[in-house]
Parts: C-alpha cells; sequence; structure tokens
C-alpha cells in the first residue's frame, strides 16, 4: 500500500501501539531486479512492517543524474507497493532519509552493501561509503543493518547490459 507521509506517521502510532517491529528501507528502485528482490526478503524477515521509502523523481535525478529515473515515481511505487516483501511505500523528496527516519523512528533501519557503518573496520581493497542516515537512526536508538548486495545484479550493470544490446 502506498502511504502519504501523514498516513505513515499515523500509522506508526498504531504499529508502535501493537509492539509491532518496524523496518524501514528507502532507494531509488529504478528497474527492478533479482538483487532487489532478494534485499526487501531479507530486510522484511528483520521485523512485523516492512516500510520502503521511494526517492521521487527530482531526488533521483539529483543523485543518478539527469537521464534517470527511467521509471517514473508513481509506477515505481506501485511495482514495489506490489512485491510481497514490501508492506507499505511512501515516497519522499530528501537526498537522505533522516527526516523520514526521525518521523517513522523504526526499530531497523536496512541498507545495501555499498554503505559501511562507523564502527566498522575499513579494508585496502573496499572502502564503501558511510552511511549518511547512521547517526539519526542511532539518536533514537534504533539498529541499522547492512545486507550484502546479490553479486552481478544492479541497475547500472542492466542499464549497460540494455545499452551494449540494442547499439545501434
Amino acid at each position: 500500500m502506498i502511504l502519504s507521509r501523514e498516513e505513515l506517521a499515523r500509522q506508526a502510532g498504531v504499529w508502535k501501539a501493537a509492539g509491532k517491529r518496524v523496518v524501514f528501507t528507502n532507494g531509488c528502485f529504478d528497474l527492478i531486479h533479482l538483487g532487489h528482490v532478494r534485499y526487501l526478503e531479507e530486510a522484511r524477515a528483520l521485523g512485523d512492517v516492512l516500510v520502503l521509502g521511494l526517492n521521487s523523481d527530482s531526488s533521483v535525478r539529483q543523485l543518478k543524474g539527469p537521464q534517470r529515473p527511467l521509471v517514473n515515481e508513481q509506477e515505481r511505487a506501485a511495482l514495489m507497493s506490489a512485491l510481497r516483501p514490501v508492506d507499505h511505500v511512501v515516497i519522499f523528496e530528501e537526498l537522505t532519509a533522516d527526516n523520514i527516519l526521525l518521523e517513522l523512528k523504526p526499530a531497523i533501519y536496512v541498507k545495501g552493501g555499498d554503505y559501511s557503518l562507523s564502527d566498522a573496520a575499513d579494508t585496502a581493497t573496499h572502502k564503501p561509503k558511510p552511511l549518511p542516515e547512521e547517526p539519526t537512526v542511532r539518536s533514537y536508538g534504533g539498529q541499522v543493518v547492512l545486507i550484502p548486495f546479490l553479486p552481478g545484479h544492479s541497475t547500472t550493470d542492466l542499464i549497460r547490459h540494455i545499452l551494449q544490446v540494442f547499439k545501434q
């Protein structure tokens, strides 16, 4: 089900009163692939309710460039809400999920393996970008979980493959 920010705030109170463990994740989810589905299945298994924050078209353009998204926010929201692991979708305009995390205060915030936590050991071969929302989640006592990527499955790789296949 696709919710507005206001509906999400009301629903969050209902979930908390019922003792539900809320899990939140967010992203662009432009061109859905198996890696997304597996990631969402793992995220959903961590709690009772999975809320997916979907970057708006304008925020995707700022994050990914002027040619993205390939699929508009309303269609992406409908696709994501149709996936079994996803209970609710909310579209947000911001570049990070900090504000929506403070509104929802989920027990668990889930992101992909392209991020690192402040207490993660750095390695010389792989330096994921720091998760900007980590301090926000920690500020209200939430937990951050990073789920590794499914190798060989990314939207960028999918776009490259499509361009190669249909190159004139």
